[in-house]
C-alpha cells in the first residue's frame, strides 16, 4: 500500500525526510534499510505522483531529498528555488509497458496505429493522469506517437499515480494499463502485453536532489551518494531500473 502522500509537517528534525515517486516504492524501501542498517540513520519515505510531491516541497513541506519520476518536476522546483545549488543528478532510467491482468491472452506490438481500442473494447484503459503525472504524461506521449490517442482519450481511468492505474489492472477493474516496467515487475496480477518503443516518448529519467534549507542536508547527500554507489545498483538492476550515468 502507498504511503499517504498527505504529509504531516511536523516531523522531527531527526528524521531524514524523503519525498519519492510512487513508482520506487519496494526498491527504494530496500536500498534505505540498507543505508539504516550502516548508518543509524532514521529514515521516513513518503510515497506519491511526482507532481504532488513537488507542490508540497514547494509549499514548503519538510523535505530533505526528492526523488522524482520526470525531469519538468524537478524543473519545477528548480524555478521555485527550492533544490540544493549543485546536489540535482540524473539517478535511475526506466521503461513503459502495456499491462493486463495475469489471465489476458491479449498480446500487442505497440507499432504506429496497433489496434488498442479494439483490444480494450468497453474496457478501461488505466493510467496516471496524462495531465500531470509523470507516467501519464509519458503514456498519452507514446499514444499519439503511435497515432492511437484519439481513439481510446475517452475510454481512459485516469489515476492519481502509476500505483493506482497497476491497482486497477491487477484486480481486473481494467483489462489494460499504462506503467512503468518496475511496477509491472513487482505486481504478481499482471503481465506485460506490450513494451511502448524508446522514442515514442521522451526519455523516462528519474533525478533527485537535497532541497535546499535542509536541516539534514548532510545526511541526505550522504542518502543520494549511497543510492548511486556500485553497492546500490544491483538492488536497483533486481527490480528492473537502469542506472543513469
Amino acid at each position: 500500500m502507498l504511503v499517504a502522500t498527505t504529509i504531516a509537517w511536523t516531523a522531527s528534525a531527526a528524521e531524514l525526510r524523503v519525498f519519492a515517486a510512487a513508482s520506487l516504492q519496494g526498491t527504494l524501501d530496500e536500498q534505505v534499510r540498507q543505508f539504516e542498517a550502516a548508518t543509524g540513520s532514521r529514515v521516513v519515505v513518503s510515497y506519491g505522483a511526482s507532481n504532488a510531491l513537488a507542490r508540497q516541497i514547494e509549499a514548503g513541506a519538510p523535505a530533505d531529498l526528492f526523488l522524482s519520476a520526470d525531469l519538468e518536476w524537478m524543473d519545477y522546483l528548480d524555478l521555485h528555488h527550492r533544490l540544493a545549488p549543485g546536489t540535482r543528478a540524473a539517478l535511475l532510467r526506466n521503461t513503459l509497458v502495456l499491462v493486463a491482468p495475469k489471465s489476458s491472452t491479449v498480446r500487442l506490438d505497440l507499432s504506429p496505429g496497433v489496434a488498442l481500442a479494439a483490444a480494450l473494447g468497453d474496457g478501461k484503459l488505466a493510467m496516471a493522469n496524462p495531465d500531470s503525472v509523470p507516467a501519464g504524461k509519458y503514456g498519452k506521449a507514446a499514444l499519439e506517437s503511435l497515432g492511437v490517442w484519439s481513439s481510446i482519450e475517452r475510454q481512459i481511468a485516469r489515476t492519481q499515480n502509476v500505483r493506482a492505474a497497476l491497482a486497477l489492472v491487477a484486480r481486473g477493474e481494467a483489462p489494460l494499463g499504462i506503467v512503468y516496467r518496475t511496477d509491472a515487475l513487482a505486481e504478481p496480477g499482471v503481465s506485460i502485453v506490450g513494451t511502448f518503443p524508446a522514442g515514442s516518448h521522451p526519455p523516462v529519467v528519474y533525478p533527485a536532489a537535497v532541497i535546499a534549507g535542509s536541516p539534514a542536508s548532510a545526511a541526505a547527500t550522504a542518502l543520494f551518494d549511497a543510492l548511486r554507489s556500485p553497492a546500490a545498483r544491483p538492488v536497483w538492476e533486481k527490480h528492473g531500473f537502469g542506472v543513469a550515468q
